[in-house]
């Protein structure tokens, strides 16, 4: 036979002692690469990609493992201690389990009657998500493929709700919708708007104050403007926890003012949103109980393996009136709802597993500790950017993300750009960290994301001591 015995997994149990032991190989291989992660740069170089011909008979075991190994230690490192430049971290070891058990399965989330387990646990967890939030009892949602997904969901509900558009379209309208965003809002609300219809210029942006928070007053005026102009405001969007900066915006003061003017509240809590778990942070959500709709991905500060992020609606009823197309190949299924039918993707992984493992796992308070430590690292890191008088804030942190440059005054200012860059190289290759770089304001900063559940007082120490190493040099160059 041309297939090897390890082909499949034969449903009579032929062949098990030999995929039995490929896949303890495969795994001995991750736990032993991801075991030593600490040993490599948060940010490999690459230096060779694996090859893509189609060979005519089927690698051996041996060479797709030695294969996989040299794929393993040239990805992006997040498992580092010194990774922190973007909302990426250490998976938790029950969403790795529930991502083998679920593409195992081969469920498809398009129906009940194909995900049987999985289409009914999808939204008995994602309701008690949007309890834990204060949504209504009423609340549901769906797990989609990232936080852009969901953004776009929850507005193109909004639209659905405010106009008659769900079979006759935006062509009768006759004042074009607009949406409310902050300056520093997530890209995805304006992609949201152009696929749906708006286009990019129907996100109508609104200042942000001095720690990148959007201001309510100018929200009003902003609303107030476009209705003058002959637009048709339908939805406000918040942000809990921005992607430079991680701030939030004040949303109990854009809850009364969507509330005011009649507008959906949408909060994008795609990273933010994970506080919700924390008792000593989760003040800092304090007005999302008054959204309509909210993204929030678990697979980045509830450490589940990617994808996993969601959209949920205040009204769940709601939602599948003024978005559900039926699907009758689907077949019937009775008091549960085939999530494809209300839901932008048809097909869809069952992340829901690894999600309700890694809750089951680690529990309320296991990841109201991890939290709690990242809070106290930030506040370190924080202490020690004050501490540099030649750093600067972006703004007053909030959560876990700190954003800041390096101004020294020997330096003109234009060239500090620069050297915010070669500083960013120096930090990676000296001192085993890697900081992104976002232009933001204008501007070139550092950001660091505390977010790895290992990252210690020791990694900053790592990290300041090469930041100090790198800033004395300018000083002995002008020497």
């Amino acid at each position: 036979m041309i297939l090897p015995d390890s082909a499949f997994i034969h449903p009579a149990g032929v062949h098990r002692n030999a995929v039995e032991q490929f896949l303890q190989k495969a795994v001995a291989l991750l736990i032993e690469e991801m075991g030593q992660a600490e040993t490599r740069s948060p940010l490999p170089t690459l230096e060779a990609m694996p090859s893509t011909t189609l060979p005519l008979q089927g690698l051996n075991e041996a060479d797709l493992l030695a294969q996989l190994r040299s794929i393993l230690r040239q990805s992006m490192n997040a498992a580092h201690p010194g990774f922190m430049g973007h909302m990426d971290s250490i998976p938790t070891t029950a969403s790795i389990v529930g991502d083998l058990m679920a593409a195992a399965l081969n469920n498809n989330m398009l129906s009940v009657e194909m995900s049987p387990v999985f289409s009914r646990l999808e939204p008995l967890l994602l309701r008690q998500i949007a309890q834990r939030f204060g949504l209504a009892d009423q609340a549901d949602g769906v797990l989609v493929s990232g936080g852009s997904l969901g953004n776009l969901q929850a507005i193109a509900v909004a639209r659905n709700t405010h106009f008659p558009v769900l079979e006759k379209g935006l062509a009768g309208l006759q004042k074009p919708p607009v949406v409310f965003a902050s300056e520093v809002a997530h890209t995805s609300i304006q992609k949201a708007a152009m696929v749906l219809g708006l286009g990019s210029q129907g996100v109508v942006s609104v200042p942000a104050n001095a720690n990148s928070q959007m201001d309510p007053e100018l929200l009003r005026q902003s609303i107030i403007r476009a209705q003058e102009a002959g637009q048709a405001p339908f939805c406000v969007v918040a942000t809990a926890g921005t992607t430079v900066t991680g701030n939030v915006d004040p949303l109990e003061a854009i809850a009364d003012i969507a509330q005011e003017f009649g507008l959906w509240l949408h909060v994008d809590a795609s990273y933010g949103g994970a506080v919700v778990f924390s008792p000593d942070h989760c003040h800092l959500l304090k007005g999302i109980e008054q959204a309509d709709s909210v993204t929030f991905n678990p697979q980045k500060w509830l450490y589940v393996t990617k994808v996993c992020a969601m959209v949920l609606f205040r009204d769940g009823s709601a939602w599948r009136q003024h978005f559900q197309i039926a699907a009758p190949y689907m077949g019937n299924a009775g008091p549960w709802h085939n999530l494809g039918e209300s839901s932008i993707q048809g097909t869809r992984h069952a992340d829901v597993l690894k999600l309700w493992l890694s809750l089951q796992h680690l529990g309320e308070a296991g990841y109201a500790e991890i939290i709690g430590h990242n809070f106290q690292i930030t506040e370190q890191f924080v202490a020690a950017v004050r501490d540099r008088p030649f750093l600067h804030l972006a703004s007053q942190p909030q959560m876990n993300l700190v954003c800041f440059r390096s101004e020294p005054t020997t330096l003109p200012p234009e060239q500090w750009d620069d050297w915010n860059l070669k500083l960013q190289k120096h930090l990676l290759s000296e001192g085993k960290t890697f900081l992104s770089l976002p232009f933001y304001r204008g501007q070139r900063w550092l950001k660091a994301v505390l977010l790895n559940p290992f990252t210690e007082r020791s990694h900053l120490d790592t990290l300041f001591a090469s930041l100090d190493e790198f800033h004395g040099a300018i000083g002995a160059k002008r020497r």
